[in-house]
């Protein structure tokens, strides 16, 4: 009989204790990935820092110019630095949750009734209730992701996640 590296063994001598290798301990880390929840996170993307950067650079000439007190103006680059920073919307398996830059909105997936797509391409949470919540940072494109985020407890109008739902059953396309 071959043991699980491919050597022989006598079934008759009992188990033998097995080595453990890199390879195990990968695996059982995919497995524990493969159980905890799918997670999607949509934010701005972090380049826009890069903006806001520029903008401190070309306050500072004008903050420490000829007029005094311009240091102010560089409450603009701080807020917009907050607002990327924090602004996200997250969707798990309990649900959605929308963060804004002063508050924060946690929308199980039980109270929603849909999504709405506003004229920009902008996605608002419908409550059971019918008021709208903005989620920011999700866009169309992002439906497919939200759809397989909530285990199907959101449609996906695009069509696209309809074959990953067939996946698991074993379907035979071998022509025979």
């Amino acid at each position: 009989m071959l043991d699980t590296f491919g050597a022989w063994c006598d079934p008759r001598s009992g188990p033998r204790r097995r080595r453990c290798t890199i390879f195990d301990v990968a695996e059982e880390k995919q497995r524990e990935q493969a159980n905890e929840d799918r997670k999607a996170v949509f934010k701005i993307p972090n380049t826009a820092l890069l903006a806001i950067a520029f903008l401190v650079v070309c306050v500072t000439p004008v903050a420490f110019g000829d007029v005094p007190y311009l240091q102010w103006l560089y409450l603009f680059p701080i807020a917009l630095a907050v607002f990327v920073i924090r602004t996200r919307t997250t969707a798990t398996a309990n649900g959605l949750e929308v963060r804004t830059m002063f508050g924060r909105k946690d929308l199980p997936w039980t109270s929603l009734k849909g999504l709405a797509i506003t004229d920009k391409a902008k996605v608002q949470a419908v409550l059971k209730d019918e008021t709208k919540v903005a989620l920011p940072a999700v866009r169309t494109r992002h439906l497919p992701v939200i759809s397989l985020v909530s285990a199907g407890r959101m449609a996906d109008p695009s069509g696209l996640t309809d074959d990953l739902a067939e996946a698991p059953e074993k379907r035979d396309d071998s022509g025979e």
